[in-house]
């Protein structure tokens, strides 16, 4: 129970020159953005409430897709949607997202674990940790370089057991991410979401209006691979 809870969902960086031309050339960008400040108030309201609260806790790191941006609601992300699935199944729980629009690896180092870790300091730890981070460091080139040592460093930190997604990305930074990964995930340290294996081949029909985030229907997928892992695990058994 963390009564003082106090975190901000929102990005400690401004918007960058091309996402803003590109919000003032297409609406359908323009209208994905517009969705950053009120999920991040939406998801900074509901986590005060689960930090306050008693349960089982689940918290969930990572960047705009971990924070829902391209779905109908904030709670329409995976995360909403796997949290729906999970308590339908009997998994009464906590949920304490901790996702932030455009954050790279190393806002996950600086600002989420510490969260995280003072979240659980007086308390049991977390039942359920998730991670999705990394697109927006495989995307930008200048970002890619020292992703590999950052990324170590990350599964250094996280706490033996968390789920943590490979990246669906060409990139040689993000096969040596999987590699990594699949090391840490056959000897238990962590356990592997397989998003280059099992996500959907196809993500027609499944993007939001700036053709870069998922809409419904691709968060559902997402969230089908993450509970899919779950149960290959059996954390919830």
């Amino acid at each position: 129970m963390a009564p003082d809870f106090d975190y901000s969902n929102r990005s400690e960086r401004p918007r960058g020159p091309v996402l803003s031309a590109l919000s003032a050339a297409f609406p359908g960008v323009r209208a994905v953005q517009e969705q950053v400040l009120p999920y991040a108030v939406w998801w900074e309201s509901h986590n005060r409430v689960a930090a306050a609260g008693a349960g089982p806790l689940w918290v969930a790191l990572g960047d705009s897709m971990t924070q829902g941006i391209g779905a109908s609601a904030p709670d329409r992300g995976w995360v909403g949607q796997l949290s729906e699935r999970l308590v339908a199944r009997g998994w009464d729980h906590r949920l304490v997202n901790l996702g932030v629009n455009g954050a790279r690896v190393e806002d996950v180092l600086d600002r989420q674990l510490p969260t995280l870790e003072a979240l659980t300091a007086d308390a049991r730890p977390a039942a359920l940790v998730t991670v999705v981070i990394g697109s927006n460091d495989v995307v930008v080139r200048k970002h890619r370089r020292g992703l590999v040592g950052r990324f170590t460093e990350l599964l250094d930190r996280l706490p033996e057991g968390t789920l943590v997604s490979n990246l669906p990305n060409p990139h040689r930074e993000a096969r040596t991410v999987d590699a990594m990964l699949r090391e840490r995930a056959d000897a238990g340290r962590l356990v592997l979401v397989d998003m280059r294996r099992d996500a959907p081949r196809s993500w027609r029909g499944r993007l939001a209006s700036d053709k870069f985030h998922p809409n419904d229907r691709g968060y559902a997928d997402m969230a089908t691979v993450v509970e899919r892992a779950l149960d290959r695990a059996g954390l919830l058994a």
